[in-house]
């Protein structure tokens, strides 16, 4: 959308009881002149404060691209939505996932776009729109931003109507992510939340365990497959953007993982193998392909591994003794660098953009992703909802196979992880 208009998006939800009738609001402004370009605001049944906020980022979004805009500043007053999209907090409630995965293939839309918390009264506009919007809901006479009665008929009033998304189950019978993002595990606001809990499954609203069977065939299956071994591998050196062929002994390893995953994926075709573009990762994916019988490679940029800027082509142990410093820092915050490089934390929001990218474009496939460690460590991390420690503590050998399954309500099935029961 190069050239289009800068818009910023204002975006609210709620629900009366949380879970409760729930709305959103959105407002899309002109950047230069704050002139209202376009409304959206929708009753969406009963769900959560949380899935309704992330309805009104969705609505604002999707507004934004049919003006054609080509950056969009995104203003809410959920901290919770905002941090998320940023990629500073994790998406711990399941129901959440696939809405977050929505926003972030929009926001895929535009070039550039940026997420940023407001108090709520500044966020007024779409707080009277999303309030309508829960009016609604609840069967109630609504009152627009303006005061006037908005009834179910008069849709036009908030905008063009637009048919209800199907809330996702976990997050209509679950509480308020928010609370626990921000609440500590003793607090009053947990403990209430638990008490919502408790009373939404009491009323058998709550999501289904993730344990419980699933038809394999309804989820996307991400086929992990780090690349096989190189010189710096196997000299354990930092290894990143530089473009290191694979070793010999890395194409038989190579040939192996793509024999293991023919006989994994048996009569499933595969949809693609989607890959880094550095040339360790692109001989792999095609032996892949080859093996399965053809399937495309797709290069994809942002699976790339992490950039060690200075220390690139170093081992660990000349890390320490030159840059000690540096690297007790990296070691403890995923935020910072190594000098000249590229955080833990940056890799984050590309590696969840391709993600979210997989999830929309190959829905109920089976892919192969061939990559780095960096790279699919943050995949298995935040598939299992664990904490940044895991970064450091898993260990990913060369042709190691992992497996995630991941269903359209959002939940989550890690399958294997560094499967090397084909390499010798």
């Amino acid at each position: 959308m190069t050239g289009g208009p800068k818009v910023v998006v204002e975006a609210d939800g709620g629900a009366r009881g949380n879970p409760g009738p729930a709305g959103f609001g959105a407002v899309v402004r002109d950047a230069g002149t704050g002139e209202v370009l376009a409304e959206r605001a929708e009753a969406i049944g009963v769900a959560t404060n949380n899935v309704a906020e992330y309805r009104g980022l969705l609505a604002g979004l999707e507004a934004a691209a049919e003006l054609g805009a080509s950056e969009v500043d995104v203003r809410m007053d959920s901290k919770l939505v905002v941090e998320q999209m940023s990629g500073r907090w994790q998406i711990k409630n399941a129901g959440l996932r696939p809405l977050a995965a929505q926003a972030a293939t929009l926001v895929r839309r535009f070039d550039a776009v940026t997420f940023g918390w407001i108090p709520r009264e500044r966020n007024k506009h779409a707080d009277g729109l999303a309030n309508a919007a829960m009016d609604r809901a609840a069967g109630k006479p609504a009152r627009g931003p303006a005061g006037a009665v908005v009834t179910a008929a008069e849709p036009g009033a908030v905008g063009p109507a637009r048919a209800a998304a199907p809330v996702p189950g976990p997050a209509a019978g679950g509480v308020d992510e928010e609370a626990r993002q921000v609440a500590g595990p003793d607090s009053a606001a947990r403990a209430q939340a638990r008490e919502v809990a408790a009373r939404a499954a009491a009323k058998g609203g709550a999501a289904r365990p993730t344990w419980e069977p699933r038809p394999v065939s309804a989820a996307t299956r991400l086929v992990l497959l780090r690349h096989g071994e190189t010189d710096y591998t196997a000299q354990r050196r930092y290894s990143g953007r530089g473009d290191i062929p694979l070793s010999e002994r890395g194409r038989d390893q190579v040939a192996a993982a793509a024999d293991r995953i023919a006989r994994l994926v048996g009569d499933t075709p595969v949809a693609a193998v989607v890959t880094s573009p550095l040339s360790r990762c692109t001989a792999t994916a095609e032996a892949v392909a080859a093996t399965l019988g053809g399937p495309p490679v797709v290069v994809e940029p942002d699976l790339i591994e992490v950039d060690f800027g200075v220390w690139e082509g170093h081992t660990f142990a000349e890390v320490r003794d030159r840059w000690p410093a540096e690297l007790d820092r990296w070691l403890k915050s995923v935020a910072v660098a190594p000098p000249g490089g590229e955080s833990f934390a940056a890799v984050t929001k590309r590696v969840r953009r391709v993600a979210a990218g997989l999830l929309t474009t190959y829905p109920g496939g089976t892919v192969v992703v061939v990559s780095h460690v960096s790279p699919v460590k943050i995949l298995l991390r935040d598939a299992l909802a664990a904490g940044d420690a895991f970064l450091h503590r898993l260990y990913l050998d060369p042709a190691g196979l992992s497996v995630v399954d991941t269903w359209p309500d959002g939940n989550v099935a890690v399958r294997t992880v560094n499967d090397t029961s084909h390499l010798r």
